[in-house]
C-alpha cells in the first residue's frame, strides 16, 4: 500500500511568504487548436513537499544535484509528537525510541496547506543531535521549515549541516498511520539549485 505525502501543487498552495508561488504558462493547447499542449511552471524549489539542499543554509555546501539520493529511499519511522504551536520538538516529544535512519515527524501544526500559518511546529537542534546519535541520516516534517517561522539563526538547520543529514520539508503526514515504512522521496539533479521539489510516498513493508 502506499500513502501519498505530497500536497497538490497549483495556484493555492502556500508557500513562504515572499517566495514564488507556482504558476502555469499555457504556450500551446489543444482546447486551442494546437497540435499538443506544452506548459511552463513558474515557483520556487522550496515548494510542497520538498528537499532542502545544504547550500541553502550553509556557504559552499552541496546543491541538491550533488546529494545521495540513497538518502531519500528507505526504511523509514513516522512518528506523532504533541507539541504546541510555534514550540520546537525536543527528544523526550518522541512516542518511542529511533529505530531507523530515517524519521518522519508528524506534528499537525500546518493542516492546511493551501492556508499559511505561521505558527508552526519545528524542530529543535537537541532533536537533531539526538537523532544523528541514534543513526538517523533524514528528517522529514509536516511544515514548511526544520525552524519556526521568526527563526533567523536557524539552529536546526546548522545541526543538520554540521552532521551532513538530509531534509524534507512541507509533507502531508495527517492521514498516514504512525509506524515503519519505507519512504520514496527522491528529490530532481538541479544543478546548482537549494531545494527540489519531491513527489513523496510512503510504502508499507509487508
Amino acid at each position: 500500500m502506499l500513502y501519498d505525502l505530497t500536497p497538490p501543487i497549483s495556484d493555492a498552495l502556500g508557500v513562504w511568504p515572499g517566495d514564488t508561488p507556482p504558476s502555469r504558462e499555457v504556450l500551446a493547447d489543444m482546447a486551442r487548436g494546437a497540435n499538443i499542449t506544452l506548459s511552463t511552471l513558474r515557483a520556487t524549489v522550496h515548494l510542497g513537499a520538498h528537499a532542502d539542499a545544504p547550500s541553502h543554509y550553509g556557504r559552499d555546501a552541496p546543491a541538491i544535484d550533488a546529494r545521495p539520493t540513497d538518502l531519500y529511499l528507505g526504511r523509514c519511522d513516522l512518528m506523532r509528537v504533541a507539541v504546541e504551536r510555534g514550540r520546537r520538538v525536543l527528544p523526550e516529544h518522541l512516542p518511542r525510541a529511533i529505530g531507523e535512519p530515517r524519521l518522519l515527524v508528524c506534528t499537525g501544526t500546518f493542516p492546511d496547506p493551501g492556508h499559511w500559518n505561521d505558527d508552526f511546529a519545528a524542530l529543535s537542534p537537541e532533536l537533531v543531535a539526538f537523532a544523528h546519535d541514534h543513526g538517523v541520516r533524514l528528517i522529514g516534517i509536516d511544515t514548511p521549515s526544520v525552524d519556526l517561522f521568526a527563526a533567523k539563526e536557524l539552529l536546526a538547520h546548522r545541526q543538520f549541516l554540521k552532521y551532513d543529514m538530509a531534509i524534507l520539508e512541507g509533507l502531508a503526514l495527517s492521514h498516514v498511520p504512525e509506524g515503519v515504512y519505507e519512504l520514496i522521496a527522491l528529490p530532481l539533479p538541479l544543478v546548482g539549485f537549494d531545494a527540489s521539489p519531491v513527489r513523496a510516498v510512503l510504502r508499507t513493508i509487508a
